[in-house]
């Protein structure tokens, strides 16, 4: 299972030329989930990624991952 995540200023998800989805500023995440990953590795994976922290909080804490 593997995550790629990135900043966006917006981003969007077409199937068929079809217009699912869209998002202004924010996370674009890419997750890879092969047929032997558990449910419970998914979870833990998304849980992962709700927490990480990827930009400033209002007192200017620096990002962490």
């Amino acid at each position: 299972m593997k995550v790629v995540i990135q900043r966006v200023k917006s981003a969007s998800v077409s199937v068929d030329s079809e217009l699912i989805s869209s998002i202004g500023k924010g996370l674009l995440v890419f997750a890879g989930v092969g047929k032997d990953d558990t449910e419970k590795e998914a979870e833990n994976l998304v849980n992962k990624v709700l927490k990480a922290k990827f930009w400033p909080d209002e007192n200017g804490a620096q990002v962490s991952y």
